[in-house]
């Protein structure tokens, strides 16, 4: 069971955005075909391909908090101590778990609200819930991935080793 919540824990997302892109790229394929061929296009593939892209957004912003690797500006990173370091990045994940948590609970009471009115997607007809939900599932992930980079960082700055920084875009 470890091996599995290991395996789970390490490529959760990337097989979730490997699936939401395959989607999104198979469906925008059809409806370019459908469109070009046969001069008809549906509104449900639209949906299909606005609504993945919604999942893959938020789904990687979660994969990109685990790998450190989203937007940041680290000039200072060079020229401080890796204890100052350390400490400038447990901040900064503090800074973004309160963010989180508050783009957390109203994406949620957006989601209940559409769900306590029933309210359906125009070409799919169904629930609008399952989609408003990428946003409470995308922060739900953020924060989880927050709190391993904070444990990280804690034990990191404890043992004295260096702070885990990520991969650059740019070397």
């Amino acid at each position: 069971m470890p091996r599995i919540l290991h395996a789970l824990n390490r490529n959760a997302e990337r097989w979730a955005l490997l699936v939401f892109y395959v989607m999104l790229v198979v469906t925008m394929f059809v409806e370019v075909l459908r469109r070009e061929l046969l001069a008809y296009s549906s509104i449900w593939g639209e949906e299909i391909v606005r609504y993945a892209f919604i999942y893959l957004a938020w789904i990687g912003a979660a994969a990109a908090v685990r790998e450190r690797g989203h937007i940041r500006i680290d000039v200072i990173m060079a020229y401080v101590g890796p204890r100052t370091k350390a400490v400038l990045y447990i901040f900064g994940d503090l800074v973004m778990f309160a963010v989180a948590v508050v783009a957390f609970y109203w994406s949620l009471e957006a989601a209940l609200v559409s769900a306590r009115f029933g309210s359906v997607t125009h070409g799919l007809r169904i629930s609008q819930v399952w989609f408003l939900a990428a946003v409470p599932v995308g922060f739900g992930l953020v924060m989880l991935r927050l709190l391993q980079s904070l444990i990280r960082d804690l034990r990191d700055l404890r043992h004295g080793r260096p702070v885990y920084e990520g991969g650059k875009m740019f070397d």
